[in-house]
């Protein structure tokens, strides 16, 4: 039986790549997602940022007001989440994932697994040149870049992800697993948080390597039996989850830039067209139907706007669900009458399999 072979993609400061991406003018400045509470304008916490903005030390899950003072006079953007935008880039990327490996494995709006034991024959030397595919298709379709682990098993592989980002490429051969862990902080290893990493400590454990020697019944007594374990087991490189689906979608999107901003239906339409086509092709593909068409528009101030329409009943059929789109944009215009849209999309929600599929999880690898 070949050896396990499985990779960990991980999307580069994803929030804040899909912003710089929408106004490529942000490019080479420090650019920071942000989640505000509303009540002034600088309440609420940092999402994320890129590492233009982590050179100042800004980090996820500071205060705002935090972030403005290290980031002092640099020319800095401060921006909202845009959780639907974000949700439209990471499932197309998903679905490129998917069609990869022998099994996937979403586990975030920014990252997920892949087996590829079947497909590589256990060969880790194969696996490595899928996943500089990977990492290239995502960039080239999408302008994300991303880190990605090749490893025995899924914990080596998140660990490896997360070593040289951003988009990096790490490889953990069987053969060199106590080496590579070796030197690594004991934080490296995932679930490993402050009071984790404090209580080890207190025991003169920094290392991942010195947790590996540690006496087990001593972090059975401090940790608890499972959590113990664990850490034993993970300072050691050992890990037998497998990777598997943990959820048929619920929906699925198509988005695209028209040529130029406009409020004109015939400008918009036959973009909206091609997407709404495109998703009720993928609908057929997977013999799935859905429930409810909605449309999304991004304006030329980046602002997000959306319509949906329950359908009667569940379909694929393509017709249907293009009449529903154009629909729904000719009423979102009328609504709408300043409106200039940037970027339109199509989404479909309430996917279920066709009637008579009892489980679909076999047509979506």
């Amino acid at each position: 039986m070949p050896r396990r072979v499985v990779l960990h993609v991980d999307l580069d400061y994803f929030y804040a790549q899909c912003e710089e991406n929408l106004n490529p003018n942000l490019r080479g400045k420090p650019v920071v997602v942000c989640v505000y509470s509303g009540r002034t304008d600088d309440s609420g916490v940092v999402s994320t940022c890129n590492y233009e903005a982590r050179k100042y030390g800004v980090k996820a899950g500071i205060p705002i007001a935090r972030a403005k003072k290290l980031l002092g006079t640099a020319d800095a953007s401060f921006r909202p989440t845009n959780r639907p935008h974000y949700a439209e880039v990471s499932d197309r990327i998903m679905e490129t994932l998917e069609t990869f490996g022998d099994t996937f494995e979403k586990v975030g709006i920014d990252e997920a697994y892949l087996d590829f034991t079947s497909e590589t024959n256990g060969d880790i030397y194969r696996a490595e040149s899928i996943a500089r595919e990977i990492k290239q298709k995502v960039l080239e379709q999408e302008k994300i870049s991303c880190s990605v682990g090749v490893a025995p098993n899924k914990l080596l592989a998140k660990i490896g992800s997360d070593l040289n980002k951003p988009n990096g490429l790490t490889v953990v051969r069987p053969e060199n697993v106590r080496l590579f862990l070796g030197e690594l902080s004991v934080d490296k290893i995932p679930g490993v948080g402050k009071r984790t990493e404090e209580k080890l400590d207190q025991l003169k454990v920094k290392t991942i390597d010195q947790l590996a020697t540690h006496d087990v019944s001593v972090l059975h007594e401090i940790f608890g039996n499972t959590l113990g374990t664990y850490l034993y087991r993970a300072a050691r490189g050992e890990d037998e989850e497998p990777v598997e689906r943990r959820e048929q979608p619920t929906q699925l999107s198509r988005i695209a830039t028209l040529k130029r901003n406009t409020h004109n239906i015939s400008e918009i339409l036959p973009l909206l067209e091609d997407l709404a086509n495109s998703a009720a092709e993928k609908l057929t593909e997977k013999t799935m139907t859905c429930k409810t068409v909605s449309i999304l528009a991004i304006l030329g101030d980046l602002s997000i706007h959306s319509k949906s329409r329950t359908l009667d009943s569940p379909t694929s059929d393509m017709s249907t669900i293009a009449q529903a789109s154009k629909d729904l944009l000719e009423q979102f215009l009328q609504s709408e009458s300043t409106a200039t849209v940037r970027r339109v999309g199509v989404k479909l929600s309430g996917l279920s399999g066709r009637s008579g599929q009892t489980d679909i999880s076999k047509f979506l690898r």
